[in-house]
């Protein structure tokens, strides 16, 4: 039989396990709580740091209804550039202020089956071959309406949806703000010949964080 000392050192031995069980419960569900609140936050910040990329023809339609002009990232599904892009340019926080703010952004497969409604004509890519959408397939009709023929090429519009020009080649995010930058103001008008281009090139500070 246990004495009344045994007894006590039993209870309390059995008392701190049991306040060992508490804790330890507690530390799990406090870990739980803490994995939940960073995944949040997380997904939170994700969705704020992302480019609001809208179709063609979405584009259009908010040009009319608030002006601003247009931004579309000509891409592929097999260009290795364009990818580069997306994971290295395209995420840069600086970049995407700016482009949700200045620009409706597009992201187009230049040899996708999208029909585009745009300057009174439908445009789509009836040699499209579904078989090949991730390898080459044929050239969509507004991929050469828009003089694209290379990947990736970031093509600006204007106000009024006039092609402004088509900036061919992967760019880093301090160098599309270059392009992002001229002609958001309209600095572009200012330049009529290749001489005032370099100038303003050499000139450019980029501000965008690396």
């Amino acid at each position: 039989m246990l004495s009344f000392r045994e007894m006590i050192n039993s209870e309390s031995a059995c008392g701190r396990q049991a306040d060992v069980t508490v804790k330890n419960n507690k530390n799990k569900q406090m870990k739980k709580c803490i994995i939940v609140v960073v995944l949040l936050l997380g997904t939170t910040t994700l969705f704020a740091q992302t480019i609001n990329w809208v179709s063609m023809d979405e584009a259009l339609a908010l040009q009319q209804k608030a002006p601003k002009k247009i931004l579309i990232d000509m891409y592929t599904s097999w260009c290795g550039p364009c990818k580069m892009l997306d994971r290295n340019t395209f995420t840069n926080k600086d970049l995407i202020a700016f482009v949700n703010e200045h620009y409706y952004a597009v992201k187009f497969n230049a040899e996708g089956n999208e029909v585009v409604n745009f300057k009174d004509q439908k445009f789509s890519n009836p040699n499209y071959k579904p078989e090949m959408a991730k390898r080459r397939n044929s050239q969509h009709e507004l991929t050469r309406f828009l003089g694209v023929n290379a990947y990736p090429t970031m093509v600006f519009l204007g106000l009024d949806a006039e092609l402004l020009a088509p900036i061919p080649g992967y760019q880093t995010a301090q160098q599309l703000e270059l392009y992002l930058k001229l002609f958001k103001d309209d600095t572009y008008k200012e330049m009529n010949n290749q001489e005032a281009f370099n100038g303003y090139y050499k000139a450019f500070v980029p501000s965008f964080m690396p």
